[in-house]
C-alpha cells in the first residue's frame, strides 16, 4: 500500500503545529517554565498538558502490545475519525463506504467533510455482503468502516469476510471496537502487522466506565498514526481526562469485574426476555446492550419511559423494524426491568 497516494495533497506536505512542550522534551525536576505563557501560580492545573499524552500512550500500548508511536489518542473516538477523514479524503471528490445499519456518526463526518457516503446494507442477520461491497468500490473510495461488535445489532462481525476486505481493498479499512471488551473474539490491534492499510479504533467510554472523560484510541502502522498526530490539535486530551485514564488502566483488575458483572447481568437478561410475551426475537450479543424486537416498538418505548426507564428505539434503522435497543444496567436497574416487562401487557 503507498499511504501517500490515500493523503490528501495538502495533508502530506504540512508541517504540524510546534507547540512550547513539543520544543522542549528535556523535562527535569525544578525547571523554571517560561515559555509557554501559563500562569504562573500553582493550580494544579496552571500547565498545559502532555501534547503527546506520552505517559498514558505507553500504558496503552503495553497492554495492548504494541509501540506507543502506534497509538493516537482523541477527545473521543469521534475525534479520531474526523482525523482520519481530514487525513484521506478530498471533500468533493472521495468517498467512503459504510454498512448500515452502524454507528450514524460515520454518516454524519461524511457529510461534514463533503465526503459522499456509499451505504451497502449488511445482511438481515448483519454480516457483510462482501461481494456487494466489493463492487461498490470505487477510484475515489478512501476508507471503509466496520463496526464489530456492530451498534445496534451487537454480533460481531465475521473475520474472514473482513479478511477479504482488508486484502481486497485498496484503502484504509477502519475496524470500530467500541464494544470489543465484551466479546470473546481477538482484537483486530493483533494482526496490525500483517495489514498497513487497517485502521483500529476503541474507546474508553463502555467497559471502563470513563464516557464522562472522552477519550479515544486509535491504533495503526507507524506511518498512519504519524500522519495523525501532525493534524490533531496540540492539546487535545486535557490533564483531567490523562490523569483518569491512567488511574483506571493501571486498576484494570476493577474493570475487568465491571465486565464479568455486565457478561452475567447480559445473560440473565436474555433468559428473562425469552419469557416476556410481546418480546418477539432476541439477537445474539457481544456487546453491553442487546437489540430485541417487540410486538410494537413505539408502544412499549412509550410505556417504559412512563415507567422512568430510558431505552433507544431503533426501529427506523435497517433491519430493525420494531426493534428497542436496551443497554446492561447495574444488578438492581436489571431486576427492575425485568419486573417491570412482566407487568405490562
Amino acid at each position: 500500500m503507498n499511504l501517500n497516494k490515500l493523503l490528501r495533497k495538502n495533508i502530506l506536505g504540512m508541517k504540524s503545529y510546534s507547540s512550547a512542550r513539543d520544543e522542549y522534551k528535556d523535562l527535569k525536576e525544578n525547571m523554571m517554565f517560561l515559555d509557554a505563557n501559563e500562569s504562573p501560580f500553582d493550580t494544579t492545573l496552571n500547565r498545559y498538558p502532555d501534547p503527546q499524552h506520552n505517559r498514558l500512550k505507553q500504558i496503552i500500548a503495553k497492554q495492548n502490545a504494541l509501540s506507543s508511536d502506534q497509538v493516537l489518542l482523541g477527545n473521543g473516538s469521534d475525534e479520531v475519525l474526523d482525523l482520519i477523514f481530514r487525513a484521506f479524503c478530498e471533500p468533493n471528490q472521495d468517498s467512503i463506504l459504510t454498512l448500515p445499519p452502524t454507528y450514524g456518526m460515520y454518516d454524519v463526518l461524511a457529510n461534514l467533510n463533503a465526503v459522499d457516503n456509499i451505504q451497502v446494507p449488511l445482511s438481515p442477520d448483519f454480516q457483510l455482503e462482501v461481494n456487494s461491497i466489493l463492487d461498490a468500490i470505487k477510484l475515489q473510495t478512501k476508507l471503509l468502516f466496520i463496526c464489530s461488535p456492530n451498534n445496534p445489532s451487537g454480533n460481531t462481525v465475521d473475520r474472514k469476510a473482513i479478511e477479504c476486505l482488508l486484502n481486497g481493498f485498496n484503502g484504509l479499512v477502519v475496524i470500530d471496537e467500541a464494544y470489543i471488551d465484551f466479546t470473546k473474539d481477538h482484537s483486530w490491534t493483533q494482526v496490525l502487522e500483517e495489514y498497513p492499510n487497517l485502521i483500529v479504533t476503541q474507546t474508553l467510554s463502555k467497559a471502563y466506565g470513563l464516557a464522562g472523560i472522552r477519550l479515544g484510541i486509535c491504533y495503526a502502522s507507524k506511518a498512519i498514526i504519524a500522519v495523525l498526530n501532525k493534524i490533531k490539535p496540540p492539546y487535545n486530551i486535557n490533564t483531567l481526562t490523562q490523569d483518569a485514564a491512567i488511574k483506571t488502566l493501571e486498576n484494570k483488575d476493577v474493570v475487568d469485574a465491571q465486565v464479568e458483572t455486565i457478561l452475567n447481568e447480559r445473560n440473565r437478561l436474555v433468559n428473562a426476555f425469552k419469557s416476556v410475551s410481546f418480546i418477539k426475537k432476541i439477537y445474539p450479543s457481544e456487546a453491553n446492550f442487546i437489540l430485541i424486537m417487540v410486538d410494537d416498538a413505539n408502544k412499549r418505548y412509550e410505556e417504559l419511559i412512563k415507567n422512568g426507564v430510558v431505552v433507544r428505539n431503533r426501529s427506523s434503522q435497517l433491519h430493525c423494524k420494531n426493534c428497542l435497543r436496551i443497554t446492561v444496567g447495574t444488578p438492581s436497574e436489571n431486576t427492575q426491568l425485568i419486573t417491570l416487562l412482566n407487568t405490562l401487557v
